[in-house]
């Protein structure tokens, strides 16, 4: 490990994975956001915005999803603990030709911060979309999710250093 490098905090002196004790931490005020999208073909995102899916109205339902998902974390991610989030906020854009960005917001009073819960609502979205659209378009591709930025906590604000490059374009309508 290089004079700089943190330690992992996910293992105990003896190198055993363990969940690490939040106890003594203060209660602050923590908010994660995180992007994702999936490609697709033109005529896929096309139908998604028509709502002429087989399966229904899909970004609805991947709202849901993306909110199950964020909820559920602790449960999903073995060393995660389970938190009270105070919000999770779910928007789409669609980027042409076949581009669908998901941005999840999760937010919490407590111990620890919400970054799992907000990238885990990012997958649960993507995956959704997938299923409900894999009739029509199997060659979906899923990725690009990442942190963008978190606040709250002892490390305080952190945001994406290549947000720049990550980011969608700006002037995308987010619903």
């Amino acid at each position: 490990m290089s004079d700089d490098a943190k330690p992992l905090t996910h293992f105990d002196a003896q190198g055993r994975a363990h969940m690490v004790d939040v106890g003594a931490k203060p209660e602050t005020a923590r908010e994660a956001v995180a992007l994702g999208r999936v490609e697709m073909q033109a005529e896929t995102l096309a139908a998604i915005a028509r709502g002429d899916t087989a399966k229904g109205d899909v970004l609805a339902v991947a709202r849901l999803a993306a909110i199950m998902g964020a909820k559920r974390t602790g449960e999903l991610i073995p060393l995660c603990h389970p938190l009270p989030l105070t919000h999770v906020g779910v928007e789409f854009a669609t980027e042409r030709p076949g581009t669908l960005w998901i941005r999840v917001t999760a937010r919490t009073v407590g111990r620890t911060g919400v970054e799992m819960e907000a990238l885990t609502g990012v997958q649960a979205a993507a995956l959704t979309v997938y299923d409900m659209c894999k009739a029509i378009d199997r060659g979906m591709l899923l990725g690009g999710a990442w942190l963008a930025r978190k606040s709250g906590g002892r490390s305080g604000l952190f945001e994406h250093p290549q947000a720049a490059t990550l980011a969608p374009p700006e002037g995308l309508a987010w619903a």
